[in-house]
């Protein structure tokens, strides 16, 4: 959410970070619904003010015995409008957020300036991708010759994009989740925690999910939404708090269910596992003193980056460009993975500085250390990885001629000693 204060300040500059979003400018709508507002919350001021002034003169003139008739029925006249005006108030508020609720976040000033993904910076690269001596095939080729991924009595139990994992498959996908999240507790300082997997319309609000994303989302008829990822019920801990200086960051993980309904994925990665309606993810979370939010950017990166070092997974950085980011972020780097399989780089995480954005609409706030008042906190959120896509990672990585998997050395104790993943006999 947008503070229309800085927006009234310095219009410019606002329209001038939405045009490098390839938006249309947005500060003359939103100021003349800021106006109309202001105008209906100072008429409601000034009727109050005179209904407490005329209360005031009421009680002198009948300490005096005088008449008070005509005080008392502009009291009254007032009372009966003051309601309009408190109606008019409200219905100006909640036009003005609405008409902000749907705006992204700006970029910082380093983003790169682009369009679409093709706009997008490679940083840095790590690992070579292999060289097979053989045909190499995909994950879907690979799972379903061991017998252990199944799309097809997936999609008999609940439709497309939906799969069913088995036997070492299945303890495989849970040992990455589990190697994960010891990774980022022992080591990095990350508080794991277990949240709601359904949550309210105010948290997906608070962090951002609606009203934007309502179609990219499952529903519940009872006013529930599943979760796309942790990152919601994580971050939305912080809503209404006043945080301590001295306790920022907080460092949350998770590993949960995401549950998304791909609407605006129509056609794309329809074979495997790459885009599904249900996978799992740890998700990090930290809520950051807005000085040292970058910081915490480059850290939360090298903390999910370390994840495929241990795997030896080859990966590369990139800084998505002003087209290609979230709603919520204002900068956002992604970590690909190489997939033999599709002789590509994709997507295995993506690590974004909110800023204050979702901090002032969930009103997340810190008193700072000897200070008065308080200020917004940031948040930043990112995989730490995507679990599914990590499988899929492992399983095209580490393929062998004859079909069966090498299980990478650190899974190695969360698999009770198996080394090698082959076809069900």
């Amino acid at each position: 959410m947008h503070d229309i204060k800085a927006i009234r300040d310095n219009p410019q500059t606002f329209d001038a970070g939405l045009k490098r979003r390839g938006l249309a400018a947005a500060s003359p709508a939103l100021l003349a619904r800021d106006e109309k507002r202001r105008a209906a919350q100072t008429r409601m001021q000034e009727m109050l003010a005179r209904r407490n002034e005329a209360s005031k003169e009421i009680g002198q003139r009948k300490a005096k015995k005088q008449d008070a008739a005509d005080l008392m029925a502009e009291v009254a006249r007032l009372k009966n409008h003051l309601a309009e005006a408190e109606a008019a108030e409200k219905a100006a508020v909640a036009e003005l957020e609405a008409a902000l609720a749907v705006i992204p976040n700006l970029p910082a000033a380093d983003v790169p300036d682009g369009a679409d993904a093709d706009a997008n910076v490679e940083i840095r690269k790590w690992g070579e991708p292999a060289k097979f001596a053989f045909a190499v095939k995909d994950h879907v080729d690979l799972g379903e010759k061991l017998g252990q991924m199944d799309f097809a009595r997936a999609a008999k139990l609940s439709g497309a994009r939906f799969v069913v994992l088995t036997g070492a498959l299945a303890r495989l996908e849970r040992a990455l989740g589990q190697f994960m999240l010891d990774l980022h507790t022992a080591e990095f300082g990350y508080t794991e925690a277990n949240p709601p997997m359904l949550v309210r319309g105010a948290t997906m609000y608070g962090v951002a999910q609606l009203p934007k994303f309502a179609e990219d989302l499952f529903h519940t008829d009872n006013d529930y939404w599943l979760i796309p990822t942790a990152e919601a019920p994580l971050t939305f801990l912080a809503a209404d708090e006043i945080l301590d200086e001295g306790k920022l960051p907080l460092r949350y993980t998770a590993l949960t269910g995401c549950f998304r309904a791909e609407a605006g994925a129509a056609g794309k990665d329809t074979r495997g596992m790459l885009r599904q309606h249900q996978f799992y993810k740890v998700e990090l979370v930290s809520i950051a003193h807005p000085d040292k939010s970058e910081d915490e950017h480059q850290r939360m990166i090298a903390c999910a980056e370390e994840v495929l070092k241990r795997l030896k997974l080859p990966y590369r950085v990139m800084a998505l460009c002003t087209g290609d980011m979230g709603f919520a972020s204002r900068k956002t780097y992604d970590i690909e993975v190489w997939l033999p399989g599709q002789n590509a780089y994709r997507e295995i995480s993506s690590c974004s500085n909110c800023g204050d954005f979702q901090a002032r609409r969930m009103n997340a706030r810190f008193r700072p250390a000897g200070g008065k008042g308080t200020q917004f906190v940031h948040t930043l959120n990112g995989s730490g990885l995507a679990v599914g896509r990590t499988l899929i990672a492992v399983m095209e990585n580490y393929q062998r001629a004859d079909g069966t998997i090498e299980v990478p050395a650190a899974l190695h104790p969360y698999m009770r000693g198996l080394e090698v993943i082959a076809a069900n006999v």
